[in-house]
């Protein structure tokens, strides 16, 4: 029996340590880290328990007799799970880091282009630190990997130029999540994401734009959240060539001063203006600039204006004229022709 003892206790002790080591994470999780910030609580909340586990493993396997070439491995494997756990934190910390960055400065919110090259780049450095602890020389697999990287950029164009498409926009800052452009082939809403491969834009009528990046890079676009989400709203009038146009203007622009101030999306602080542009065929045309707070402001205000200002003229006794012409037929004047000269009639 004593015999039997002496064999498990260091599998008792190494137990032991193992619960030690959770529970002291546990204790950590539950005592230090509501004392921290809230970002390191959401950092540390998870690795915290995996290092002082590992913490336990690895007192355990310093105070256990193993044998010969045992421990050795064990150690290594310890530091590999330790070395991985760190870099898992590390690429989650980066990751946020970056995303809350890019939303703090209005450039990179919630693009998950920028949080995965950030994260890649972290599980790159660990599992090159992790080759080097195991004695694993880099150098010949980072030439291998510059040679073959050569045959899989020729393979992947298409891909990397929609990668590096994407970091160009994103570096450009000229087309950003929570934008609302304009393609050169007609589509147009609002940029959603801008991923490794494409970019995904949502139109007003809740359907998806899918754009790959490069066809993004080289397109025309007309961005009206740059440089500033507010625009002029144009809208087209005629009135009849009757009209007194002094009285034409100020009517106007009084119905014009009136939506900016009530309508929602309006600019109370700007003042509405005419600007009268031809001598059409049966109207005198004028356009009608106002102004919105942003792009999908413009069709209410739009709206709006041309029910009032409808409404306004009718008051007013100012027409809208409907298209007419007026046609002037020259008269000419018409002869029946008589007897030719020279000619004799037949006696009866």
């Amino acid at each position: 029996m004593d015999v039997t003892f002496t064999a498990l206790a260091p599998i008792a002790v190494a137990a032991g340590l193992l619960v030690a080591g959770f529970f002291l994470g546990v204790l950590i999780r539950g005592a230090v880290l509501p004392r921290l910030p809230i970002a390191w609580r959401q950092w540390l909340r998870g690795p915290v328990l995996w290092w002082s586990t590992l913490l336990g493993l690895y007192v355990a396997v310093e105070v256990t007799v193993l044998p010969a070439g045992v421990g050795p491995v064990l150690r290594k494997v310890l530091l590999v799970l330790l070395i991985l756990s760190v870099t898992a934190a590390l690429a989650r910390a980066v990751t946020a880091l970056v995303t809350a960055r890019g939303a703090i400065l209005g450039t990179v919110p919630a693009v998950r282009l920028v949080s995965n090259v950030a994260g890649l780049v972290a599980w790159i450095l660990g599992g090159l630190v992790i080759l080097q602890t195991l004695g694993i020389s880099i150098t010949p697999m980072i030439t291998a990997l510059g040679i073959g990287g050569l045959a899989v950029g020729l393979a992947l164009q298409d891909t990397l130029a929609n990668l590096f498409a994407g970091v160009h926009i994103l570096a450009a800052r000229q087309v950003r999540p929570g934008d609302y452009i304009r393609l050169e082939s007609g589509e147009e809403g609002f940029v959603r994401d801008i991923t490794w491969r494409y970019t995904t834009v949502v139109q007003l009528a809740n359907n998806l734009t899918i754009v790959p990046n490069a066809k993004l890079a080289s397109a025309v676009i007309t961005n009206y959240y740059l440089p500033s989400t507010d625009l002029a709203v144009l809208v087209p009038v005629g009135v009849s060539y009757g009209s007194d146009l002094t009285r034409v203007e100020a009517v106007t622009t009084a119905v014009g001063r009136e939506v900016m101030g009530e309508v929602h999306g309006g600019v109370p602080e700007f003042e509405p203006f005419i600007r009268y542009n031809a001598f059409a065929d049966s109207s005198v045309n004028f356009t009608v600039i106002l102004r919105g707070r942003e792009v999908v402001d413009q069709h209410l205000i739009r709206h709006e204006f041309i029910k009032r200002l409808h409404a306004r003229y009718r008051a007013e006794g100012i027409e809208i004229p409907f298209p007419q012409r007026t046609v002037h037929v020259r008269g000419e004047e018409i002869r029946t022709p008589g007897p030719s000269a020279g000619t004799s009639e037949s006696p009866s």
